[in-house]
């Protein structure tokens, strides 16, 4: 239960208790600044407490968004604020300053009660407390101060349905083509229809993932009903997908599970289905294994891309990219940002296209135009990328150096060499990073598709991948193009377990090559939503463990050099199975310990 305490004379008539409990509040009320601060202290600890203004005018709505968002210690709204127990402390002393500050006397007292909660906000601001202002658009939140200007606050909120305002305000800001015209008109409505029966984001971000596993199986069967029943059922999946972020935006239902429930869900229901169409067309005799396994390469790829271009200019201190300038006036123009938006295939439009293309067509071809699709995006947005870093004249931090080095995935080989390398690496040239980890991972992918199954040559290249991957982190990360070092290591990595596993030419040697990159992939996607969420990379243990993205790719070559194409398909399913139990238990306990802020996706439409 959340207390809120009311400071001020009641006004009769007035519906704001009846909000208040109906948004979960125990309502108190308080005569003077120094009884709020006594039942302010009262209130246990653990418990959000609001101090409320009960002159307050304004629809249900705004109260909600101002005094009941869990992603924020401190939030307020023109008299309103509200603190969770983490600004518990902050909101008490300044609380205890405007006590003190109040004149002798009850009526004095009284006076000073009109207005606390404002006052207690602009010496929140004053202490650089960090108090969220939510954005309210044509919702009401005011403190009228005579009977006139609460008249006129009444019919301003008679004249804005908040409800409209709710519903609406619980579709993402920025979404691709087919989420908003073709899914949003009628998810909101579904987001509302599970909050008003108790339902959970995350029980609607679970049955969106059964529904893609369902849709998976029903690919695997490899008949014709089968891919039709496993189209229509991706769709479905991807209404309930965004059904649960609309469902936690309508009701304010924000957690650290739900952030990473929706944000990992998302990739294993891609590549689930993935399999899916693999095991259907083994099914029907063709075998594409080899082209699931490079839709997935691709399409983790490109999101690494993503995240790493987005860390290093997280906090860019400058950006003066004509680039960057071009892009904002093409945004300025209506038809250019949907277009834009398309092309990039972002989630929506991307599984629009696989679903129609599995009804209609044979997984072979819904791979080809997937792998077409995801090529031409990835070209267009890294190309753009690449000029906006090259033209753009910003100093990176030390926070995004630091978060390119994560995302790197360094084992303990690169960690080994980065100390002996260090001094010759500042006398190389600053574009080094990135062409030490292109260079290097083309070597060794090259190799492996080169020189076949089984001989010497991919491990000397991967020994090389090692020394060309420790050069290639050993000074920060803060040059123009660095960003691209960790989508070239995961490129590496990736293309070669591929190029590998194609060459093994024996049944179960690609599913077991797809099942390494997905536990390794998710080990990839966890950490890079940990550096989002602003609690850390993965530990450095699991990275030892592990063995980094240089070790791995070591140890795959040596084994195709050691074993039997047989014996390499047994090396790489229990690799496979050791990576997956080991990521998947570290993630499932930081992510389900509440060890980091609630937060939930509003990112790019990946």
């Amino acid at each position: 239960m959340s207390t809120a305490i009311l400071t001020g004379q009641p006004v009769p008539g007035s519906s704001l208790e009846g909000d208040l409990r109906s948004l979960g509040f125990d309502v108190r009320t308080a005569a003077g600044a120094a009884e709020a601060e006594a039942l302010l202290a009262a209130v246990p600890a653990g418990q959000r407490v609001a101090v409320v203004d009960a002159r307050f005018v304004g629809h249900a709505h705004a109260l909600r968004l101002g005094l009941t968002d869990p992603r924020f210690p401190l939030s307020a709204v023109p008299g309103a604020v509200t603190a969770q127990p983490a600004g518990r402390q902050a909101l008490s002393r300044a609380l205890a300053r405007e006590s003190s500050a109040a004149p002798a006397g009850p009526a004095g007292g009284a006076t000073l009660a009109d207005g606390l909660a404002d006052r207690v906000v602009t010496a929140l601001d004053a202490d650089g407390a960090g108090v969220h202002r939510p954005e309210l658009g044509s919702l009401v939140a005011t403190v009228p101060g005579d009977p006139q200007t609460r008249n006129e606050a009444r019919q301003a909120v008679a004249a804005v349905d908040d409800e409209a305002v709710r519903l609406k305000s619980a579709v993402k800001a920025r979404d691709g083509f087919f989420t908003t015209h073709f899914i949003s008109p009628y998810s909101r409505y579904i987001a509302r229809w599970c909050a008003r029966r108790g339902l959970t984001p995350n029980q609607v971000t679970t049955a969106s993932l059964l529904t893609a596993l369902i849709a998976a199986a029903c690919a695997a069967t490899g008949t014709r009903g089968g891919f039709v029943a496993a189209g229509a059922l991706l769709i479905a999946s991807f209404v309930l997908d965004c059904t649960d972020g609309q469902l936690a935006r309508y009701s304010l239902q924000y957690s650290t599970l739900g952030a990473w429930l929706d944000a990992t869900f998302d990739r294993a229901k891609e590549y689930a289905y993935y399999a899916g169409l693999a095991l259907g067309a083994a099914r029907g005799g063709d075998d594409v294994w080899a082209l699931a396994l490079g839709a997935m390469v691709l399409q983790t790829c490109r999101h690494v891309v993503d995240f790493s271009f987005n860390e290093a200019n997280h906090d860019a201190t400058a950006n003066t990219s004509p680039t960057a300038a071009l892009s904002d006036r093409l945004d300025s123009v209506g038809w250019t940002v949907w277009v834009r938006r398309m092309i990039v295939l972002p989630i929506g439009e991307r599984w629009a296209m696989i679903a129609v293309l599995t009804a209609l067509t044979t997984p072979r071809i819904t791979f080809y135009a997937l792998l077409v699709g995801c090529a031409f995006a990835a070209t267009y947005t890294t190309a753009g990328r690449v000029l906006r870093s090259l033209t753009r004249k910003a100093r990176r931090t030390d926070r995004a150096a630091q978060a390119l080095a994560d995302l790197a995935d360094s084992g303990p080989l690169a960690q080994a060499l980065t100390g002996p390398l260090k001094r010759p690496a500042r006398r190389l040239p600053g574009f080094t990073a990135p062409a030490a980890a292109l260079l290097g991972g083309l070597a060794v992918v090259a190799t492996a598709v080169l020189t076949g199954f089984g001989g010497p040559w991919t491990t000397v290249a991967a020994c090389g991948y090692v020394l060309t991957s420790a050069l290639a982190v050993a000074r920060p990360l803060k040059g123009a193009l660095d960003w691209l070092v960790p989508p070239f290591f995961r490129a590496a990595e990736y293309g070669t377990v591929l190029a590998l596993a194609a060459d093994a030419d024996v049944n179960g040697a690609l599913p077991a090559a797809y099942g390494l990159v997905a536990a390794v992939a998710y080990h990839h996607y966890d950490t890079v939503y940990r550096i989002r969420g602003d609690a850390g990379a993965s530990p450095r243990w699991l990275v030892r463990v592990i063995g980094g993205h240089e070790g791995r790719t070591l140890a795959v070559a040596v084994l195709a050099a050691l074993l039997t194409a047989s014996q390499f398909t047994v090396a790489l399913t229990v690799l496979a199975v050791a990576v997956a139990l080991v990521v998947l238990v570290e993630s499932i306990r930081f992510w389900a310990s509440a060890g980091a802020p609630a937060v939930h996706d509003e990112g790019e439409p990946a």
